[in-house]
């Protein structure tokens, strides 16, 4: 597929653990330019995080501009935003993570999100995973979490040009050219 034209604009790419939601994203900010952004929300915590962000690194290579910002995604949008420099953040689920141990306004920080891909130069893709789709999680904070990232995905995408359910490393287009595809098939 030319991923180059198909997906400009928003793109948001869900899908569950090791669905290759990340080197999807990876292909379509690199079929936008040589030099994408990837804006990084994961903080290094441990061991394990950190050999996991030594392997994303790379395995993405040296074209690539880092920024590793856990909570102020929007303000990095807004500063870098450009046609020439294709943005891809990876990933929401923890950026949603990093705002609610912060205790920050998951809501707020979302209309900052929404507003700064409202006003994006170029092409953005961000990945999140889907977390709901397993049993209902036995505490307060995990059934929060999972709430909160069932809404933010639900709003990103309403707000996204471009959604893509991955799995087993297979893109499935859910919404394109900002309609959903279950409507084609509707009429």
């Amino acid at each position: 597929m030319e991923y180059h034209k198909a997906f400009d604009g928003i793109t948001l790419v869900l899908g569950g653990a090791r669905s290759g939601k990340s080197r999807f994203g990876e292909q379509l900010a690199l079929a936008a330019a040589t030099s994408p952004i990837y804006l990084a929300t994961a903080e290094i915590r441990d061991e394990e995080m950190r050999a996991r962000i030594d392997r994303h690194r790379e395995t993405r290579g040296k074209n690539w501009t880092t920024l590793e910002e856990p909570v102020d995604i929007a303000a990095q949008i807004d500063r870098f935003s450009a046609p020439e420099y294709p943005i891809l953040v990876d990933c929401l689920t923890l950026w949603l993570s990093n705002l609610m141990e912060r205790d920050l306004s998951v809501g707020v920080e979302t209309e900052r999100l929404c507003g700064a891909l409202e006003r994006a130069q170029g092409r953005v893709v961000l990945v999140a995973n889907e977390v709901g789709l397993g049993i209902v999680p036995e505490n307060d904070l995990a059934r929060q979490f999972r709430d909160e990232a069932g809404r933010l995905n639900q709003t990103v995408a309403a707000l996204a040009d471009h959604v893509v359910y991955m799995v087993a490393g297979l893109p499935l287009p859910v919404k394109k050219n900002g309609k959903a595809l279950i409507t084609e098939l509707m009429t």
